[in-house]
């Protein structure tokens, strides 16, 4: 796996041997950026379930200030904090290991601009995070990644990748009728 756009594109990420973490694929990685990156520069941004932490780094190499992740898996804990230390972030970014969904719950309105979520597929963790968030906005967007037949709670505005993936991006108002703006 390896950062895909900015300053750091063609770095290497380093990936905890678990099976159970699924990375997310280059190919969607670059549209979610793609669609993203007029809100990167100066961002603050979080990653839960960041495993390699991939998305919040690939944001700082496209401009993000700080990113923070939240991981609770000790393999991934290890790959991530490595990731950290050969980019040299240790000072923009905080690595909590926690779970993702009580740390989202315990975070004030808009403590960031930007939220990633990519938790495992076929888990209701999708839904409730998203539940929390339209509760009280952590972030000005939540973007977040999830199998294509994952129905998930009104507000949001979808984006299909391919035939198994899709993103969909909430915004604290509301999103453009244009579906290429979804993340602006």
């Amino acid at each position: 796996m390896r950062i895909i756009g900015g300053k750091w594109a063609g770095r290497h990420l380093m990936s905890p041997p678990d099976k159970r973490v699924r990375p997310t694929a280059e190919h969607v990685r670059q549209e979610w950026l793609r669609l993203l990156e007029p809100k990167l520069k100066g961002a603050r941004v979080i990653d839960l379930f960041a495993g390699t932490g991939a998305l919040g780094l690939e944001a700082m190499s496209r401009g993000a200030a700080t990113a923070d992740f939240v991981e609770t898996r000790p393999a991934s804990v290890h790959a991530l904090k490595a990731n950290i230390a050969a980019l040299h972030v240790r000072e923009r970014s905080r690595l909590f290991k926690k779970d993702a969904l009580p740390f989202a719950e315990a975070l004030e309105p808009f403590a960031y601009d930007i939220a990633f979520a990519d938790p495992p597929y076929g888990s209701k963790m999708l839904d409730r995070l998203i539940d929390t968030w339209q509760q009280t906005p952590f972030a000005s967007i939540l973007a977040v990644e999830h199998a294509i037949d994952h129905e998930l709670p009104a507000g949001g505005k979808r984006v299909e990748i391919d035939d198994t993936t899709a993103l969909t991006f909430y915004r604290a108002r509301p999103f453009p009728q244009d579906a290429s703006a979804a993340a602006e």
